[in-house]
């Protein structure tokens, strides 16, 4: 597996779980909707890692051993 498919499938793991976590829990626990802050994290990083080209979570994959599927990298 590459590093640009694992980002892929982490963030949209954390969105859906994220999403799932306020659907069960905003409504009965708590009356604001604070999962849905994490949802707009992951979005945010996903929008700044695609101005910046540069993303946390590819460090931290790199750190781990994984390769890019980038052929010029």
């Amino acid at each position: 597996m590459t590093i640009e498919r694992a980002i892929r499938i982490i963030a949209g793991t954390f969105i859906m779980l994220s999403v799932l976590l306020s659907s069960l829990y905003n409504g009965v626990v708590l009356s604001e909707p604070t999962w849905l802050w994490f949802t707009l994290f992951v979005g945010a990083n996903l929008f700044q890692s695609g101005i910046t080209q540069w993303c946390l979570m590819e460090k931290i994959l790199q750190a781990l051993g994984m390769k890019s599927g980038c052929s010029h990298c």
